[in-house]
């Protein structure tokens, strides 16, 4: 799944754009954005992320 960012917690520190493979992390106004059509899923962005403003979304099987 495409790890999401929040806004609020993103201090524009660029470790997560230096670590994106694909390089599908850009700065937009000084906060991290996904451009999910490069998005490889990898989730480096959110174990790099000082502030843990990234978390990569988990499906739910089941009920």
């Amino acid at each position: 799944m495409i790890p999401m960012i929040d806004m609020d917690k993103c201090t524009g520190c660029k470790k997560c754009v230096e670590v994106c493979p694909p390089r599908a992390i850009v700065l937009k106004e000084k906060k991290a954005q996904i451009e999910d059509e490069f998005c490889e899923e990898c989730g480096y962005c959110a174990g790099e992320c000082p502030v843990g403003a990234i978390h990569v979304p988990f499906p739910r099987f089941g009920t």
